[in-house]
């Protein structure tokens, strides 16, 4: 499994403790920044997380902001990405179980490095369960395609 990683100024600190997560982790990754606090527009790094994964380059992606708002409602405009803001590991679990989430956004004033790190742990370990969700997620699938 590859992962791709990235935030705004406001994210950075978070982000930086999610790579040494998954380093730890021996997770395949990508880091594409950004490497200062200097002020970046948080649409650019989200599109090109999730163009990547949308394109099949990486099978999740990781998108840090301030909030995780801003950075979700950019990834979620990509077709094929389902961007998950969660602030606790229950709703990492369900975003990956019931919703097939391949994007999780999380926001650094919102969640410290520790309860980022376990959130990021339960998004990678839980497995998409099919079954009836898997009707669901083909429903926005077509929504995609309709929008």
């Amino acid at each position: 499994m590859r992962i791709i990683l990235a935030s705004d100024h406001a994210g950075l600190e978070l982000r930086q403790e999610l790579v040494a997560a998954l380093k730890e982790r021996g997770v395949a990754h990508e880091d594409v920044g950004p490497v200062t606090r200097d002020s970046v527009d948080y649409p650019d790094f989200a599109s090109r997380v999730s163009r990547a994964v949308a394109g099949g380059e990486y099978a999740l992606g990781v998108l840090v902001c301030g909030t995780g708002i801003g950075m979700s409602i950019v990834a979620n405009k990509h077709r094929g990405v389902r961007a998950a803001l969660c602030t606790t590991e229950f709703e990492a679990r369900m975003a990956r179980a019931h919703n097939d989430a391949n994007v999780l956004c999380l926001g650094q004033r919102v969640v410290g490095a520790g309860v980022g790190r376990a959130i990021l742990e339960a998004f990678l370990s839980t497995p998409f369960e099919g079954g009836r969700h898997e009707r669901r997620v083909q429903k926005i699938r077509e929504a995609e395609s309709q929008g």
